[in-house]
């Protein structure tokens, strides 16, 4: 037997094809339809794909959280520990067939079941009912590039304006230096760039009814040119040091990392300029592709977790709340937590996925699933709309989805039992080499998908501040 292909495309991470096999004097194409071995043949495994046990725990009992928490964050570490050993054991997956199933996947469900146990174990303790899927959530398989990743356990409704790009051709290279095929790293490849003038415009709003509320309220909290990076999530892994396995860039309070209290974020200092507002905004750092090394190449988040190249400091980053288009909102409560896109969404499908890509000047043209190749002068645009409706009595869900909600995107109207509130919206800008050479940080085992960007929102308004910011967006007013 030889290896047909076999390449684990690392340094940085890697596209990870593996296990294809043939006779050393066999045609491929004379024996297309040998079944077994053909299937054999034209396996690859290019990443891990195991199902989302956050998206399962809508529920969980306030005494269980902390255990859930971290045991959620435990699972995320044995899929990238997982990964890592399929991207380090490339010699190996091509000289036994056998070897991911039993070496990678076969050990990684075993510690998935004990997880999952004690998830079961934290809930029941607090006088919960374990969901009944927990059980078979412990087995992962390889996921070959070509393959679609599976729905959400979970689905929320997402904005209908990001379209996929539609009659758009992928250029011919990847980025250099970057990911992808042929360039040594784990992604992005060169499918996953798309030339934003060959996209048609897609972006549909809902009108405004009578009763909306129209005003918006921006508040300047800088681009993050003090530098202040972690890979901690205090919303998804609260007190687990490196809990993304990836970079996010912070803006706002400057007391985040995995540790921050309530307490902590409120007492914490801001980059924003009006003094009421400490709250917390962070998303994935965006990277340049370009073989350079940055300060946390060898740290976790950086280099230990697939994330490789320079860190770009956006050029600038707007925070706009706005209103509602057919009714007044509501203020915030303090402390409220969302979560925008899916961090996970090449593995989980884009049931949560809220991705959107541009360039300037281009912004009726909206990318869900590609990153965007500007013309030369244009800049690359990514913006999140966040959820804005709220189920009006919790800052925070077991999943971190449930206790807020998108509006209907062709009437606006929040779902039956929420109410509105000032929606975010982050625009961020970066100034980038023309060309497929970028991407954002992601879990390992995501290849740096364009369509797994995300963001995050803590609420640290003074409550007199947010009170202002309702009003003035009812008002339909511009307030700054």
């Amino acid at each position: 037997m030889t290896v047909a292909s076999a390449a684990l495309l690392l340094g940085g991470g890697g596209l990870a094809a593996v296990n294809v096999y043939a006779q050393a004097h066999e045609n491929p194409e004379r024996n297309a339809g040998s079944g077994t071995q053909q299937q054999s043949q034209q396996q690859q495994v290019a990443t891990i794909d195991c199902p989302d046990v956050g998206n399962a725990l809508p529920d969980v009992p306030d005494g269980a959280r902390g255990g859930v928490d971290g045991e959620l964050a435990a699972l995320d570490s044995q899929i990238t520990e997982a990964y890592q050993r399929l991207a380090s054991n490339r010699d190996a997956a091509g000289q036994d067939p056998g070897f991911v199933r039993n070496s990678i996947l076969g050990p990684l469900k075993d510690k998935r079941a004990a997880s999952l146990g004690r998830i079961g174990q934290d809930i029941q303790r607090s006088g919960g009912t374990p969901p009944r899927q927990l059980e078979g959530m412990a087995e992962c398989t390889g996921r070959a590039p070509d393959q679609p990743g599976q729905p959400s356990q979970q689905p929320s409704q997402p904005p209908g304006d990001p379209a996929s790009p539609s009659g758009s051709a992928a250029p011919s290279q990847p980025g250099t230096g970057g990911g992808g095929e042929g360039t040594g790293g784990n992604g992005p490849d060169a499918s996953d760039f798309v030339d934003i003038t060959s996209v048609r415009p897609n972006v549909v709003t809902a009108r405004n009814q009578r009763g909306a509320s129209r005003g918006t309220f921006t508040t300047a909290c800088g681009r993050n040119q003090n530098g202040k990076f972690n890979p901690d999530n205090v919303i998804v892994a609260p007190g687990v040091s490196n809990g993304a396995h990836h970079m996010h860039d912070y803006v706002g309070n400057q007391a985040t990392d995995a540790f921050s209290s309530d307490d902590a974020l409120a007492n914490g200092q801001t980059s924003c300029r009006n003094q009421g507002d400490r709250s917390t905004y962070y998303w994935p750092v965006l990277r340049l592709q370009n073989g350079k090394d940055e300060a946390d190449a060898n740290a976790d988040g950086g280099g230990k977790d697939q994330n490789v190249g320079e860190i770009r400091t956006p050029s600038s980053v707007t925070l706009k709340f706005d209103g509602n288009p057919t009714s007044k909102v509501v203020p915030m409560p303090r402390f409220l937590r969302i979560i925008t896109g899916d961090a996970k969404a090449f593995t989980n499908g884009d049931a949560n996925a809220n991705a959107s890509w541009s360039c300037t000047g281009f912004e009726n043209r909206q990318l869900k699933d590609k990153y965007p190749i500007c013309p030369r002068g244009a800049k690359v645009v990514r913006t999140f709309r966040f959820q804005s409706c709220w189920d009006g009595a919790n800052a925070d869900s077991a999943n971190h989805r449930t206790h807020v909600a998108f509006e209907d995107p062709r009437t606006g109207a929040c779902p039956s039992g929420f109410k509105a509130i000032p929606q975010l919206v982050q625009r961020i800008v970066y100034s980038v080499p023309p060309g497929p050479g970028f991407a954002v940080d992601s879990f390992p085992e995501q290849l740096h998908k364009p369509v797994t960007d995300h963001g995050d929102f803590i609420n640290v308004f003074d409550d007199k501040l947010m009170r202002r910011v309702a009003s003035c967006i009812n008002r339909g007013d511009r307030c700054t």
